[in-house]
């Protein structure tokens, strides 16, 4: 390697990775198509593309100390330190010793650095960790294990089964028949259906042959590395034949090959360049909006003691040359007299910069990283946030972000995984007129099915899945009274699919389908009976209670999201074909026969009754073939499928044609299986003015089902808005069109416009009271979102999202999700947390203020790239309601008392300036003010700062309303600030100026005077601890222990400092630093003086506290009202009502979710992914493949339209159902 190519390597590893910034390579920045060819290492070296090793910390051994400390300099008041102590280390203008502020300097900047080191490291060991999986790599002609981060591009890997795949490879070549290959993408789009991958027919013919691989010499010109996961064009040389490559070829690093025994695959990106890491994101730095509020609030004091310091200079400049001379040497110690009054008003400004700088201490910024790394701890021990099943606690990842959990506008979601388990259950299903399901007491009254509830034994099905739960026995006994429709129905459910199975062991069946949803469908027959054993191209095998029955395949008709529908036409062995068809409820009917009109009546209400309790509903009919009929329509299929022009059109023609007139047998219902509590979790966050949107990778129907089951979507919404054009200008359309409806709508006076305005008067009134809905929501998928990111668009997305009360992003790719939360960053600049469990919710964790990641089904990417982590979605209603709103009040509360006090503390020097000659003499002597923030005031705030709490948890949760105190940033604010400073500055200005007022004409009891400086200062130092510790009393809502011990401790503490060094003793070990013997005890034994400090208590506190209770009294805010309840409350021991569980009423809507993509019917009837290549047709025509469909509406759009459905001769209203909501409780004082 060349000298500049060794040197870029160890640059490379020197300097850290932030998230998607990739080192810079020679022509990287230019690179516009990418050559690599097959084992030739040398070769594909010259264009120095990246390796396969990952790094996703931030520093390293070498570039930690600069980097961490630039970055903790960028804190505005670290750099104001670092100046203060650079002038007080100049003997001519400080006043105060160094030490004073080098010790907490550097105890913040190495707690902050421990800090940061320790989160590093947790990334270098992950890191590590997927760095050093093995491999096997093909090398020298033989395959040889290597860790992953020695896989070099252009090498040729060896995967196995369940088997993670190490870099992007072009797939060559696999177990299965013509090069398939089936991966999970979970960690990509969050899907866990499989799909499908295809190698080129040239390459697949290598198989296993390692000598023929290690030959593979082809060269592969493709596009440069990016970020579109669904997008990959190329093209490979080999032969002097040129081959054209596309995304189906490709296995992304991410992905876990499944149901392959084996591949082969080429690495064309590796490491930092494959297009998963490229969707990463960035890794920043993240600071609250209290931390840069602080900034802007210490540079106005920093010009507020400039102002302070050029008055005093000013000062010091006429009283040397009118009265200076009289007075040399009698402050500072010059060397040398000064005769020039403008140099000693020069130094004098800089000793009183170092003097005032105390009003903003160094010890705030150690007390507030106390303060937070407490408040991690509360996260961590909060057992309400810990999952028992999995052994989960949670966990705050970072202690610079627990103030914004109370701040939150925006919550991003994830769906699978994160709002759902996953898992889809065979809850209910209607047959022949019949709900079950259901379970019933002795006396006919519906039981709620909990987990104690028995299940049904299945035990007699020595091939049932063990884990399948049913808790309806009448089911399985109408199964074994051979009633004809409870066998068809099932018989159906075990045909009419495109799951393959997979038995390693007899009897240990494995589903591998699209969907969750399939699987729960096919699992559910194979529990009562009808277990589906094996397929090929021309047979379905399936096990019928006991006995083997293998059906012919004639044709398989597809699903699409045109269709909504799937059918499959099937010959049992007695020779009569039959059509089984299953798919959305509004379209099945409308091709029924008339004779299951009463049927339909039935099943209709019980599919409201399925939807109404966020269940997805499909419905299941059959139909009888005649077989000449079958015949004709067989050989048009063919020639349909043959067609080059308008293939499509008379394939639908085709379908529609053959799925008329069929029997209606039931409908069936899954429950996509939310995760415990998330309905609950989203209404309260909801109440909270916390909005949500979902950002998944999945499609439309089924997110859309899920917000459905959410309650995020309701039937009483005006509109549901879906954006689906595929162009800028009709997406453009779409957008203006929604928002134009929405504030149309909004304009119109109305019933309920005038219930809001009431709600608006009167929102103190009841602080828990049910959100009032936003009629609109908006739906928009992936491609259409591209368009709308665009510059020229993302303004007019963004008003209209906010427009709505929900908002779902179907189709997004991980760097999509990115862009929106940074679109409402940038624009909104509100709060935003994302929340996600997979590898492709990484990039939006690190983009929000606030990364929530799950410890879920699809690894720990999310949670190691997060700053809080937990089990369940339901934990972000406490992490944010309860520790989020109790961080924030406690910071802001610790924030005013310290400004206050600080300021009541330092001006002081201000006002004395004006009677010291402007000598930049201080009035309380040294120890005291080194002493002051670090010890006589330090733990009572830290107590207030850790334990106080405006309301209990319970009513945090359950007075959602008080969380919007934080989202309108009312409790510490520049306003905040300027009155909380102003009424130190009015302390102040008492301390100092009534003992003067007072003691400058008092005398002792003996008669001697009692002016001294030093009885002076002891009286002011006295007036203010204990001012200060009243004032904190005053301002701590939730008393303990610990705020007692450590007021009343703090003032002791006072005491015994002050009367020990003014004692004999440590005058006699250190005369020269404790000259004033005895000063504390003669002037603290005068009752003058305690008549001052009393005086000036009363002074000091009686004006805040009269403001505070006309305040509570004629104005109260929400917090007032809550803890008036509370304490009511608690004298009258209420019983407690809780939450009432979130249920929702709807229209039905089809679960038919079946695939993310087009269906595998093609694949199954073409024979391409099986063993046996036999083939057989109907008669002596060949076996016709069922080809697709493609249509450019979504089902969602009819569903819209057709909100009551109506079946062809019949005439029957839906009975529009209300939505149960959490209920009102109103609350009397």
């Amino acid at each position: 390697m060349s000298e500049g190519g060794m040197a870029e390597k160890w640059l490379w590893r020197l300097l850290p990775w932030r998230g998607g910034w990739i080192p810079h390579r020679k022509n990287e920045g230019h690179e516009e198509e990418r050559h690599v060819k097959a084992n030739n290492r040398e070769y594909n070296d010259r264009f120095f593309y990246a390796d396969n090793r990952i790094k996703t910390s931030k520093y390293n051994i070498f570039t930690f100390l600069p980097i961490n400390l630039f970055e903790q300099f960028q804190h505005v008041a670290n750099a104001y330190f670092l100046f203060l102590l650079i002038l007080q280390l100049i003997p001519q203008v400080s006043s105060l010793s160094w030490f004073t502020t080098i010790v907490p300097l550097v105890l913040v900047l190495t707690i902050t650095a421990v800090k940061d080191a320790t989160d590093d490291f947790f990334r270098h060991k992950s890191d590590q960790q997927v760095n050093s999986r093995q491999s096997q790599v093909l090398l020298d002609g033989r395959l040889q294990s290597e860790q992953w981060m020695n896989v070099r591009v252009g090498d040729i890997i060896k995967l196995e089964n369940n088997q993670f795949v190490a870099a992007d490879l072009l797939l060559l070549s696999s177990s299965e028949p013509y090069g398939l290959g089936y991966v999970e993408t979970a960690e990509l789009d969050g899907e866990t259906n499989l799909k499908v991958r295809q190698a080129l027919s040239v390459t697949s013919e290598l198989g296993a042959d390692i000598h023929k691989l290690a030959e593979f010499d082809a060269e592969v010109v493709c596009e440069p590395p990016n970020n579109k996961l669904d997008r990959f064009t190329g093209t490979l040389l080999w032969k002097d034949n040129k081959f054209p490559l596309d995304n189906g070829k490709l296995l992304l690093r991410g992905c876990v090959l499944r149901n392959t025994e084996w591949c082969f695959g080429m690495v064309i990106f590796a490491g930092l360049q494959t297009k998963l890491m490229q969707n990463c994101g960035r890794t920043t730095f993240k600071r609250t909006s209290i931390d840069r509020l602080m900034n802007t609030l210490v540079l106005w004091i920093f010009g507020f003691l400039v102002c302070m310091g050029i008055i005093l200079a000013i000062g010091n400049c006429v009283w040397e040359k009118s009265m200076g001379g009289n007075f040399q040497k009698l402050y500072l110690p010059w060397d040398e007299v000064l005769s020039d009054a403008f140099f000693s008003g020069f130094l004098t400004f800089w000793s009183y910069i170092i003097i005032l700088n105390t009003v903003v201490p160094i010890s705030l910024y150690v007390s507030m990283e106390v303060i937070r790394l407490g408040h991690s701890y509360f996260i961590n021990w909060d057992r309400r946030m810990y999952h028992a099943q999995r052994d989960t606690p949670a966990e705050a990842r970072t202690t610079t972000l627990n103030e914004e959990l109370g701040q939150v506008e925006y919550i991003f979601s994830d769906k699978t995984g994160t709002l759902t388990q996953n898992v889809m259950v065979f809850s209910k299903c209607s047959i022949n007129g019949k709900i079950y399901g259901e379970v019933y007491d002795e006396f006919g009254h519906k039981v709620e099915i909990t987990e104690k509830t028995p299940c049904v034994d299945f035990s007699f099905n020595t091939l049932r899945d063990r884990r399948f739960r049913f808790h309806d026995h009448s089911l399985l006994e109408s199964m074994k009274l051979n009633e004809p429709a409870v066998q068809e129905f099932f018989r159906l459910l075990s045909l009419c699919h495109t799951v393959m199975p997979e038995e390693k062991m007899e009897g240990d069946l494995v589903y591998q389908a699209q969907s969750p949803d399939e699987g729960a469908l096919v699992t559910a027959a194979r529990n009562f009976g009808f277990v589906f054993r094996a397929r090929t191209p021309e047979t379905i095998t399936v096990y019928e209670l006991g006995k083997e029955v293998t059906y012919q395949l004639i044709a398989i008709l597809d699903f699409n999201n045109v269709r909504k529908r799937m059918s499959v036409i099937v010959r049992n062995p007695q020779g009569r074909a039959r059509l089984y068809c299953k798919g959305a409820d509004t379209i099945l009917f409308d091709r029924l026969d008339t004779a299951s009109e009463e049927l339909l009546y039935t099943t209709s209400e019980h599919l409201n009754e399925f939807a109404g309790e966020g269940l997805r509903t499909l419905a299941l009919a059959y139909r009888d073939l005649d077989e000449d009929f079958l015949r004709g329509w067989t050989q048009r299929l063919w020639e349909a499928s043959s067609s080059v022009e308008n293939r499509e059109d008379l394939l639908a023609l085709l379908y529609e044609e053959i799925e008329q007139d069929m029997t209606l047998l039931g409908a069936t219902a899954i429950e996509d299986k939310l995760q415990q509590g998330v309905a609950e979790t989203i209404a309260c966050l909801t109440l909270a003015s916390i909005k949500i949107w979902v950002l998944t990778g999945d499609k439309m129907e089924t997110a859309i089902n899920t917000a459905y089951s959410c309650n995020m979507l309701r039937d009483d919404m005006h509109e549901v808005f879906v954006i689906s054009g595929h162009t800028v200008v009709e997406v453009q359309q779409q957008l203006k069109s929604a928002k134009d409806q929405i504030l149309g709508l909004k304009h119109e006076p109305s019933f309920n416009d005038s219930v809001d305005m009431e709600k608006r008067d009167s929102k103190y009134d009841c602080v828990f009271e049910e959100a009032v809905s936003v009629e609109h929501a908006l739906v928009i998928n992936g491609h259409s979102l591209a368009h709308a990111l665009e510059a020229d668009l993302e303004g007019l997305l963004l008003d209209t999202a906010c427009l709505c009360r929900t908002v779902i992003c179907c189709r997004v790719t991980p760097l999509q999700k990115a862009q929106v939360v940074e679109l409402v960053k940038r624009r909104r600049r509100a709060v935003t947390l994302a929340i996600g469990d997979g590898a492709n919710d990484v990039s939006m964790i690190k983009t929000a203020h606030i990364g929530v990641g799950i410890s879920g089904q699809e690894g720990m990417q999310a949670v190691l790239a997060s700053d809080y982590s937990f089990a369940q979605f339901r934990h972000l209603q406490r992490l944010l309601l309860v520790h989020g709103r109790w961080s924030y009040f406690r910071m802001c509360n610790f924030l005013c008392y310290f400004f206050y006090k600080n300021f009541a503390f330092t001006l002081v020097h201000f006002w004395f300036g004006f009677f010291c000659g402007f000598s930049a003499q201080t009035v309380y002597d040294q120890w005291f003010i080194t002493l002051f923030n670090i010890v006589y005031t330090s733990l009572p705030v830290l107590a207030m700062g850790l334990f106080d709490q405006d309301v209990n948890e319970k009513n945090s949760i359950r007075f959602p309303k008080l969380y919007e105190l934080g989202q309108l940033n009312l409790l510490f604010n520049k306003r905040q600030f300027f009155l909380c400073s102003l009424q130190g500055v009015y302390t102040s200005f008492a301390l100092f100026f009534v003992p003067y007022g007072v003691l400058s004409h008092g005398v002792r009891d003996d008669g001697a005077s009692i002016t001294d400086q030093q009885s002076f200062a002891v009286t002011i130092a006295t007036s203010l601890v204990i001012v200060a510790s009243v004032q904190i009393g005053l301002d701590t809502n939730y008393w303990t222990a610990i705020n007692h011990f450590y007021i009343w401790g703090s003032l002791a503490v006072y005491f015994s400092i002050l009367f020990a060094m003014h004692s004999n003793g440590i005058f006699g070990i250190f005369p020269s630093h404790f000259p004033f013997i005895g000063t504390a005890r003669s002037s603290l034994c005068q009752p003058i003086v305690w008549l001052v400090i009393l005086l000036i208590t009363v002074v000091c506190v009686a004006p805040m506290l009269v403001v505070r209770f006309l305040r509570a009294d004629l104005y109260p805010t929400p917090t007032d009202k809550v803890r008036r309840w509370q304490l009511a409350s608690r004298r009258q021991h209420p019983h407690e009502e809780g939450l009432r569980r979130v249920r929702r009423t709807s229209s039905r809507r089809s679960a038919y979710a079946f695939a993310h993509q087009e269906g595998y019917g093609e694949l199954i009837t073409s024979g391409r992914n099986m063993r046996l290549t036999s083939c057989s047709g109907l008669g002596s025509d060949p076996a016709p493949p069922a080809w697709k469909m493609h249509g450019n509406s979504s089902w969602i759009e009819n569903l819209l339209k057709k909100r009551l459905t109506t079946t062809s001769g019949i005439s029957k209203c839906v009975p529009n159902n209300s939505t149960d909501g959490i209920q009102d409780e109103q609350h009397t004082d």
